[in-house]
């Protein structure tokens, strides 16, 4: 009896375990949706790679996105090169500049409802140094990020009864 009790009790944790992960995924599959109207925001693309400069502090940077970006992330460098000497400036007092350029390989395209494979929702990566120091900034990395650091938060919020 004992035995069969305690199998009962564990079986029905794993089931809510199971369904909290089910609800945690359904969660980050909105999100992912509401994200990929962001991707063709200019100023927040701009954000993202001066945001990656800021990183790397270094002169040259090439800066690696979707070929259906290209000329949207173009229009953003000299923004985020503006930006990125702006904040330099206010912050340290020096005068700093940075090349950016345009990288020749490409992100994934975005995902397509159906398609398996590789994908990318937006954003940037910045390389230097030959390509041996990368700062990945794509949307898809900074959701995973943020729904691994608010996890414990997000539980709280959806199963205030947890113990």
């Amino acid at each position: 009896y004992a035995i069969a009790k305690s199998m009962a009790i564990n079986k029905q944790r794993l089931e809510k375990i199971k369904a909290r992960q089910e609800v945690m995924h359904k969660i980050e599959g909105d999100v992912r949706a509401k994200l990929v109207s962001e991707s063709s925001s200019q100023a927040f693309i701009t954000k993202l790679i001066v945001q990656g400069l800021l990183m790397l502090l270094e002169s040259q940077v090439v800066v690696r996105c979707r070929e259906s970006d290209v000329s949207m992330v173009k229009g953003c460098l000299a923004g985020a090169q503006a930006e990125y000497a702006k904040l330099i400036k206010a912050e340290t007092g020096a005068t700093k500049a940075c090349a950016l350029e345009i990288d020749t390989a490409y992100l994934p395209p975005a995902p397509v409802a159906g398609k398996d494979g590789p994908s990318c929702l937006g954003g940037v990566v910045l390389a230097c140094q030959g390509g041996k120091i990368t700062i990945d900034n794509t949307i898809d990395v900074r959701l995973r990020l943020v729904m691994e650091q608010a996890k414990p938060a997000i539980r709280s919020l959806l199963f205030p009864a947890a113990s």
